[in-house]
């Protein structure tokens, strides 16, 4: 199987439509056969899941995803696992042994063009990772 995990300086990066890079991996289901980093090229939103499903990217591990953006992946064929935090190399292990630990509320739920991560008064440890309602 090969997955991938949202990326930046080797932590899950907390929302995929801005993500840099992606933590790319190969299992046969027991241990990490391969891992590279694949680059985003600068593309966001819509353009990441034709990037993801040419790599031949069958899931994607990620902090927070928007509902357009998870139908993108699965219309490609990618399923989504959303809320994960920490490191790539981490998450990937713990994937494979089945203890992921995820946060439920990972949805990123803003419309385009209305907010921006990290642009609330107040809360200026927001990531996209938690519901976003503008």
């Amino acid at each position: 199987m090969k997955f991938a995990i949202t990326c930046e300086d080797n932590e899950v990066f907390q929302h995929f439509g801005h993500t840099p890079e992606f933590a790319i991996f190969e299992t046969d289901g027991k241990a990490i056969l391969s891992e590279s980093r694949l680059s985003s090229g600068g593309t966001g939103h819509g353009a990441l899941a034709g990037l993801l499903e040419t790599d031949g990217v069958e899931l994607l591990i990620c902090g927070g995803i928007g509902g357009g953006a998870i139908n993108a992946l699965e219309n490609a064929g990618i399923q989504v696992i959303g809320g994960a935090s920490g490191n790539v190399r981490e998450v990937a292990e713990q994937f494979i042994a089945g203890t992921l630990m995820v946060r439920s509320d990972f949805h990123c739920n803003h419309h385009h063009g209305e907010h921006q991560c990290g642009s609330h008064g107040g809360s200026s440890g927001h990531s996209c990772g938690g519901k976003c309602h503008h």
